[in-house]
């Protein structure tokens, strides 16, 4: 499968988006100085993930998108640079960082592509947290390791066909059969699930409690059908997970992940993830709507010129500034332990609807241009519609907030 991208062309024969070479231009935006707040290692994890971004992503991922194609070529150098469990103790293959440095890798990762972030927020998250958190010490030094270096790739079966914001009405059954577990039932919409060579799934076993359990690929009855079709999250791969009596060895299971608490605890620290990486669209989008406005002239001048197109990008910046500092307290809340569920989630969808929003003004100050992929803005803005949605949909985390500053539950 080729990679390379012919570099898109104007009439006078160079690229709007990049320099004539290709180059990827993007600055990344800091109004408010917010990078003063940040610790050396985190400004060159930033600048680090950054440059690989620039060069491993940005040449390639509008012809990927384009094609519905996954670059698995990524998996390698996204391990190289630590976007796999960097939160994991080293011991166990992670780079053992903080939380503010993982929402950075997200970020950067996500002004890329948010597929690309999906996919090392899965593994992160989803895959190596509740290994390490719920797991034994065997299964954390079988896989973890693995995982980190992305030599093992992973996915989270939680959503279900007919149980999508209510996972506690999962249908997913386990039935103990002495020396192993039987499993059946089918999750949906599972990103990563086409090429994982494991998922983690939960089931309800007999009793009706949610427990988490390792599932490898070629366990018999285990399939994992790709879902075709897409208008967002093209570059990403989705699809199903069907379970049809496989057979899971008792060692497989989590043994300290017990009801839903356990599932909704990895959702809270992908969660933590998107609040940080629906940024980086965010940034991409007004990057670029503010070089295109400084170059773009009607009626003699640059549209930047215009009050209108001023407008459009001081709310922008203003939107996006607002969200860097709630990343940032959530993140220090993170790491001393104090960054509850309810604001992970209003992390989560302000940041999120911030992104939706400037990536369709972005669009309007592209005017047609806006629509084509020689700019990342239509490709980041149909990627959000799915962000907006999964990890808790816009509607869901304003009901926990709801929930959280009035003491009652709206969802029922």
């Amino acid at each position: 499968m080729s990679t390379k991208l012919v570099e898109p062309q104007t009439s006078n024969g160079t690229a709007h988006s990049k320099t004539a070479a290709g180059q990827d231009l993007y600055k990344h935006p800091d109004y408010f100085l917010v990078e003063e707040l940040l610790t050396d290692e985190h400004r060159l994890i930033r600048e680090s993930v950054q440059a690989w971004v620039k060069k491993e992503v940005s040449p390639i991922i509008e012809d990927y998108a384009q094609r519905a194609a996954f670059p698995h070529q990524l998996l390698k150098g996204l391990g190289e640079i630590g976007a796999f469990g960097p939160t994991i103790p080293v011991e166990y293959g992670g780079s053992g960082l903080d939380y503010i440095s993982y929402g950075i890798i997200m970020q950067e990762l996500e002004r890329g592509d948010s597929g690309i972030r999906s996919t090392a927020s899965v593994q992160s998250s989803l895959v190596m947290y509740p290994i390490y958190t719920f797991g034994t010490e065997e299964q954390r030094k079988k896989y973890l390791p693995k995982l980190a270096t992305g030599e093992m790739m992973g996915c989270f079966g939680l959503t279900e066909p007919d149980h999508g914001s209510n996972p506690g009405g999962m249908v997913t059954t386990i039935k103990d059969k002495g020396d192993h577990y039987l499993l059946n039932g089918a999750k949906m919409w599972i990103s990563n699930s086409p090429f994982a060579d494991i998922a983690v799934v939960w089931a309800k076993d007999e009793e009706g409690i949610i427990r988490g359990l390792i599932v490898e690929r070629g366990m018999e009855g285990f399939t994992t059908p790709e879902i075709h079709g897409k208008w967002s999250l093209r570059a990403s791969a989705t699809g199903e997970l069907v379970f049809d009596n496989v057979k899971v060895p008792k060692e497989n299971l989590l043994p300290k992940s017990k009801g839903l608490k356990s599932p909704l605890m990895c959702l809270s620290s992908a969660r933590f993830g998107i609040a940080w990486g629906a940024i980086g669209a965010a940034s991409d989008c007004y990057d670029s709507a503010l070089r295109y406005s400084l170059q773009r002239e009607q009626f003699g001048k640059p549209i930047a010129a215009f009050q209108l197109t001023q407008k459009k990008l001081a709310e922008m910046i203003t939107e996006i500034t607002k969200a860097q500092l709630l990343a940032w307290r959530l993140g220090v809340l993170k790491n001393e332990g104090r960054a509850t569920p309810a604001q992970i989630s209003m992390g989560k969808r302000n940041n999120v609807d911030m992104a939706l929003k400037i990536a369709r003004e972005a669009r309007q100050i592209h005017g047609g241009m806006g629509i084509s992929g020689e700019y990342s803005i239509m490709r980041h803005s149909m990627n959000l519609e799915s962000v907006v949605t999964y990890e808790g949909t816009h509607d869901i985390h304003l009901l926990i907030t709801g929930m959280d500053v009035t003491g009652i539950n709206a969802f029922m």
